[in-house]
């Protein structure tokens, strides 16, 4: 697995060896990051459920200010860790060895692209993930959630006040791509 574009093209990243871990294939990776190329805000990048860490990675290497990562697993986190300090990155991301509903509890910042990437087998929990997004302090109404799921598991359009803008299929994988609905 290596990094795609920006800065750290090019860089091998290492992937934690559990059976709950599924990369994100770099075609996959690319794909997500061209239909989030007219996102508005890079300033910072939530990457939750990160396994390797390669989402938010990307999104440092194309650009984004600062990065937060989330992992339940100690493996993945020290990975993670690790793959940001083999690329360079390290110094613009925070990883937080929480589990993610936890981790929406207690994180702050406000962030302009926000990843969703469970392993399939835990599918289910992204309605659960978008329904605390779209109510949380996390998201501006320029901010863009993108979800990575398999195509088996397809999402609904919308999740109180986050609306699906985009939607591409690549094999066994669909990346959805959200935003908050404008209020008037």
């Amino acid at each position: 697995m290596r990094v795609t574009g920006g800065v750290a093209k090019g860089q091998l990243l290492k992937a934690p060896k559990s059976k709950h871990i599924r990369p994100t294939t770099d075609m996959v990776r690319s794909a997500v990051f061209s239909l989030l190329a007219d996102a508005p805000d890079w300033s910072r990048a939530l990457d939750l459920f990160a396994g390797s860490g390669a989402l938010g990675i990307e999104a440092l290497s194309r650009g984004v200010g600062w990065a937060d990562f989330v992992d339940q697993q100690p493996q993945a986190c020290a990975i993670i860790k690790d793959n940001l300090r083999k690329t360079g990155l390290s110094d613009r991301a925070h990883v937080y060895c929480a589990g993610v509903n936890s981790a929406l509890g207690f994180l702050k910042e406000r962030y302009g692209i926000v990843f969703v990437d469970p392993p399939y087998a835990e599918s289910q929990v992204i309605e659960m993930v978008l329904k605390r997004l779209a109510g949380s302090t996390l998201l501006t109404e320029s901010s863009r959630v993108a979800v990575c799921h398999a195509s088996r598991t397809p999402l609904e359009t919308g999740y109180d006040g986050l609306v699906r803008i985009k939607v591409r299929q690549y094999g066994d994988t669909t990346v959805s791509i959200f935003m908050k609905e404008a209020r008037t």
